[in-house]
């Protein structure tokens, strides 16, 4: 029997989670499992990864076989380069918080002067747009007479 660690589907149609399994190469993707092994969320913000490592390292010396996508969990969680003998890779960085695109902005402003982005020109009101043609209708009408 071969056995494989591949990814259990769970959540909903736009939220997935996934469980790393052991099970057997031949059951399909969300079917019988012989262990969890651990946990992926790739929606939150940084992914969650949770692997228990002495179990895969098991798993993985009895020679079950990782998918892609596990593969590529393992050796971010640095457990595949344990089992192969390799130098352990770099610590997981967290992401940056993001720079204010506002507050970038502002600090840029291209004139030097303190105006924050408003309009250059004024809107004319309704009112003043009908007293403007009244006055131009005033000033055709006595250049006419």
């Amino acid at each position: 029997m071969a056995v494989k660690i591949k990814l259990k589907r769970l959540g909903k149609i736009r939220s997935p989670h996934y469980r790393i399994i052991v099970a057997d190469s031949r059951t399909r993707r969300d079917g019988r499992a012989i262990e969890e092994i651990g946990l992926y969320h790739p929606v939150q913000n940084p992914s969650r990864i949770e692997v228990n490592s002495e179990r895969a390292r098991y798993w993985l010396s009895v020679g079950a076989q990782p998918t892609e996508p596990v593969l590529a969990i393992l050796k971010l969680t640095g457990d595949w380069q344990a089992h192969k003998g390799l130098p352990a890779p770099a610590p997981l960085l967290q992401p940056e918080p993001k720079a204010d695109k506002r507050a970038l902005f502002d600090s840029l402003s291209l004139d030097g002067d303190e105006t924050k982005g408003e309009a250059i020109t004024q809107k004319a009101k309704k009112s003043d747009k009908k007293a403007d043609e009244a006055s131009d209708a005033a000033s055709t009408e006595s250049t006419e007479a």
